[in-house]
């Protein structure tokens, strides 16, 4: 049985957002705080054109557990 598979890394052109997703704890708090982003019911989860940069990284630096990473992209 083959299974479908999703990437974990997302890139709205800015930066490039990774998510490890055995890092992560649950703690929803990107999902709580940047819910427009973070989304728990939709594939793919993470929509990087739903907020500004400046805000998406500033949540991905208040993960408790480390899941989710940026970088900013080669322009």
């Amino acid at each position: 049985m083959l299974m479908r598979t999703y990437t974990n890394e997302f890139s709205n052109g800015e930066i490039t957002v990774t998510f490890t997703p055995k890092k992560c704890i649950h703690a929803e708090k990107c999902a709580k705080e940047l819910s427009s982003v973070f989304r728990t019911t939709v594939i793919p989860w993470i929509n990087l054109d739903a907020a500004k940069t400046k805000h998406i990284v500033r949540q991905i630096k208040r993960c408790p557990s480390g899941a989710l990473n940026f970088c900013y992209d080669k322009n």
